[in-house]
């Protein structure tokens, strides 16, 4: 049922966003990145706070964090070759791959379908991965990338550096979060911050649709939008290779938790667009990762239910 749930959110918010454009296009992309901006300067940080507040780690799972961190770096920096060096794309869109390649859905998505999958026994072994793996690859990882890479980030290494401090709020309510004690994270509120990180699901896919269709508009991006060399990298990266690397980094040293391996084929998480949008990277590029990504993995998860 959560599964099912999560894939009508994600179609009517993004047939929302597709509409919206096609019917007020200036209103609809300007609210689309309201709605962005909110989830950065507000709801992000939020969940992101009270989860790491709540959350607690033993030594056997980890290594296995610890490999996800590893995975994750090389797959960035996968990702940031072929694009810049075999594929020769500019500064913003060769970010947008980076940053879809790196950040996964691991809370919209992830949490349904561990325990659609796996079963409930699961959740808090994905809870860990998605605060202390998806947590640093974005607020370290996707915005560091954006502040290298984005149009919007000013110019050399102190403008960059100031943008990647300034427009980053999930980092800082991530080290309050480790440093606040769990008595400020009580079971109610931690549960009530997973419901606004279900909530704000169709808010994001609506800035998706939005964006898609703002292409489309203008003759540049059909709609659905096109598999092309930039997007098929950072889908491949994101679902394909990100799992891949992480069980070969395992194999020899541990037996890696079975939601650590679902968790590392999410599909590319909405977040990305948040770091797109905030830093002037390729938001079509991350839109269309997005898209396909999400596409594959709702599928695959459903047809393994019904099986």
């Amino acid at each position: 049922m959560g599964v099912l749930l999560t894939a009508a959110l994600i179609i009517a918010g993004t047939a929302v966003g597709v509409g919206a454009e096609h019917r007020y296009p200036t209103a609809a992309v300007a609210l689309a990145r309201r709605f962005l901006k909110s989830m950065l300067y507000f709801a992000v940080p939020v969940i992101i706070f009270f989860n790491l507040a709540k959350a607690s780690i033993s030594l056997d799972n980890g290594i296995g964090l610890v490999l996800a961190l590893v995975m994750v770096a090389l797959v960035g920096t996968f990702a940031w070759f072929v694009s810049s060096r075999v594929l020769k794309l500019g500064r913003a869109q060769t970010g947008a791959v980076i940053v879809a390649s790196i950040v996964a859905n691991t809370t919209y998505l992830g949490y349904p379908l561990t325990v659609a999958l796996l079963g409930h026994d699961h959740l808090s072994t994905g809870v860990l991965y998605d605060v202390l793996v998806g947590g640093p690859a974005l607020m370290l990882g996707a915005f560091g990338v954006g502040a290298a890479f984005g149009d919007q980030a000013g110019e050399g290494l102190r403008q960059r550096s100031k943008a990647f401090l300034t427009r980053n709020p999930p980092l800082y309510a991530a080290i309050l979060g480790l440093l606040a004690p769990r008595s400020l994270a009580p079971t109610g509120v931690v549960d009530a911050t997973q419901v606004l990180a279900v909530a704000i699901l169709p808010v994001g896919f609506f800035a998706v649709g939005a964006t898609l269709a703002e292409g489309a508009e203008h003759g540049e991006l059909p709609f659905p939008p096109p598999v092309n060399a930039p997007v098929a990298l950072a889908v491949l990266s994101r679902i394909a290779l990100a799992p891949a690397v992480l069980m070969l980094l395992a194999a020899p040293l541990i037996d890696l938790p079975s939601a650590y391996r679902l968790m590392s084929a999410m599909p590319t998480g909405l977040n990305a667009m948040i770091v797109s949008h905030a830093y002037g990277l390729d938001n079509r590029t991350v839109a269309e990762a997005i898209t396909w990504s999400t596409a594959i993995v709702v599928v695959a998860a459903l047809i393994s239910l019904l099986l």
